[in-house]
């Protein structure tokens, strides 16, 4: 499993790059911004944790993309409330979050 890990703080994207392999046979990437992560879902995933906000960007074209190929993911983020109401149904999970809440968002876990 290819697992995206789209955090532009770089100790989170690490402690979440723990928690999957850890748990799981996965392989993560890293984006830092969105760009990155736009790259990254191009040359295929199988999952996604996003952050929401991403410096002055925020997740929503990758969560977007995402859901247009029906990549599954989630949010892991400190801002769910500025989710827009057509993404109130994706899976997310509010920062601080703890190791299980993670692996539960994960398919297969």
């Amino acid at each position: 499993m290819r697992i995206l890990i789209l955090e532009d703080e770089p100790l989170i994207a690490m402690d979440l790059e723990d928690i999957v392999t850890d748990a799981v046979a996965a392989d993560c990437v890293w984006a830092k911004d969105l760009r990155d992560g736009m790259r990254r879902v191009t040359e295929g995933i199988d999952f996604a944790l996003l952050d929401f906000d991403l410096g002055g960007d925020n997740s929503l074209p990758v969560a977007s993309y995402l859901r247009a190929h029906d990549i599954p993911f989630c949010f892991v983020s400190s801002s769910l409330s500025k989710l827009p109401p057509q993404f109130h149904n994706v899976p997310s999970v509010s920062k601080p979050f703890r190791p299980a809440d993670i692996l539960r968002a994960i398919p297969s876990t």
